[in-house]
């Protein structure tokens, strides 16, 4: 079997909130995800019914490089069992991809203002969706 890749689209990208991309949640911090011109306003049209969103973004300070295809300790920490690259939340994943679920605080146009959203500024947003409880 050869490897696959797929092309998808960036739909939004993430202004403000972490400056510096952590390996653990980084909860707490406000942020937006601005919405691309590529699409228009009312594909936003209810959104602020829901209180939390789920959030695809891409790792785009990660690199090639950094993938590790192996098991290791979480944080390097030689006290932590080591467990394989999908049980690990950063960026040294295949598909660099992560999801995220913040608390949608309001919408301004484009602008969907959260909280807890674990991406730094001028991530990639691959796509978000309004979360059922």
């Amino acid at each position: 079997m050869t490897a696959q890749s797929i092309e998808v689209p960036i739909v939004a990208t993430v202004v403000g909130g972490h400056l510096k991309v952590g390996d653990d949640f980084q909860g707490g911090v406000e942020s937006i995800i601005r919405l691309s011109p590529d699409y228009p306003l009312d594909t936003l049209q209810g959104i602020e019914e829901f209180s939390h969103l789920q959030v695809t973004w891409y790792f785009s300070e990660g690199s090639p490089s950094d993938i590790a295809l192996h098991a290791r300790s979480p944080r390097n920490n030689p006290e932590w069992p080591a467990t394989g690259t999908f049980v690990h939340r950063n960026h040294r994943r295949p598909a660099r991809i992560a999801t995220s679920f913040p608390r949608l605080l309001g919408v301004d146009g484009r602008d969907l203002h959260v909280t807890d959203l674990d991406a730094v500024d001028s991530t990639p947003i691959i796509d978000f969706v309004p979360v059922f409880q």
